[in-house]
Order: structure tokens, then C-alpha cells, then sequence
């Protein structure tokens, strides 16, 4: 069932955990990326002109065990690739 927020444009979902396709987003956004490892964990999502997404993640600098939370946010255009707008360390 959808909430009226889910379904407002403009307005974020709360977190959840990932469907299939925001797994794909994700990678598509993340591919060639190197340095710091994203693991994402949950996520919330906008409508707008595509899709804005908020990947709350686990990352971590291989080979450290040193694990941080950090929020990926991607813009997913309804036609073109997906791509990584911003990462902020929580």
C-alpha cells in the first residue's frame, strides 16, 4: 500500500530496505568508482524529473576493519544513466 507521502511529488519515503532495482541504481551510479567501499543498507526515495535517491550506506576503506555510516545520494533521470550527486559521512 502506498502512503501519501510515497506518493506526493517532491516528498521523500521514509528508509527501507532495497528493492531489486534500487540495488541496479546504485551499482550503475557506483561503477568505476574506487577508493572508499559503499554497502547500502536502507534507502528513501523522491519523485521528481526521475528519481532522487538517499542510499544510507556502511562504508569502509579496504583493507582497514574501520567502518563509518555515510548517505550516497544519486539522481536517476527518467532517460539516462543514473549518477552519484553527493556522498556525506554521518
Amino acid at each position: 500500500m502506498t502512503t501519501a507521502q510515497e506518493s506526493l511529488v517532491g516528498g521523500w519515503t521514509a528508509y527501507h530496505p532495497l528493492t531489486p532495482e534500487d540495488q541496479k541504481v546504485f551499482d550503475e551510479a557506483m561503477r568505476g568508482f574506487v577508493g572508499v567501499k559503499y554497502s547500502p543498507k536502507l534507502v528513501s526515495t523522491q519523485l521528481v524529473n526521475g528519481t532522487n535517491y538517499r542510499f544510507k550506506c556502511d562504508a569502509s576503506m579496504p583493507p582497514s576493519d574501520v567502518i563509518w555510516e555515510a548517505i550516497v545520494e544519486v539522481y536517476c533521470p527518467i532517460e539516462g544513466v543514473p549518477h552519484v550527486v553527493s556522498i556525506t559521512r554521518i
